[in-house]
C-alpha cells in the first residue's frame, strides 16, 4: 500500500510534467485554450458553419498544440541547444515541399511587410 507521501510524490510529478508544456493533453481539461478564435475563423474559411462545435475546436487545436511542440522539440535537437531558429524551422520541414514553399513565402511575406513598415515611418518623419 503506497503511503500519502508517495501519492503526493507522483501528483507533483504529473503537475511538474504538466507544466513543462505548459498544457494537458487529455481531453476534458481545463486549460486556456490559445488558438481558438483564429481557429474558428480559418475552420469557417474552410466551409464549416460559422459557429463551429466547441469540441471541434478544441480537438484541432490539440492537433495544433501537439505539432507546435513537435515540430520546436525537434528544432531544438537540430539547432543550437535551448534555442530555435528559422534556419532549424527550415531544416525539419524541408523534405515536406509544401511546408518548405508556405515558410519560405510567410518569411519573404514578413520581409516586405518590414521594408513597407520602415518606408512608411520614413515618410512619417520627414513629413514632420
Amino acid at each position: 500500500m503506497a503511503s500519502a507521501k508517495e501519492e503526493n510524490s507522483h501528483e507533483q510529478t504529473e503537475e511538474e510534467q504538466e507544466t513543462e508544456t505548459g498544457f494537458k493533453m487529455e481531453s476534458g481539461d481545463a486549460r486556456k485554450r490559445l488558438f481558438s478564435k483564429e481557429l474558428r475563423c480559418m475552420m469557417y474559411g474552410f466551409g464549416d458553419d460559422q459557429n463551429p462545435y466547441t469540441e471541434s475546436v478544441d480537438f484541432l487545436e490539440d492537433i495544433v498544440i501537439e505539432f507546435i511542440t513537435e515540430v520546436t522539440k525537434n528544432a531544438m535537437e537540430v539547432g543550437r541547444a535551448g534555442r530555435v531558429s528559422v534556419e532549424d524551422i527550415m531544416h525539419i520541414v524541408r523534405k515536406d515541399p509544401r511546408k518548405y514553399s508556405r515558410v519560405k513565402d510567410l518569411l519573404s511575406m514578413n520581409e516586405e511587410l518590414k521594408k513597407a513598415r520602415k518606408a512608411f515611418d520614413e515618410v512619417k518623419y520627414a513629413g514632420v
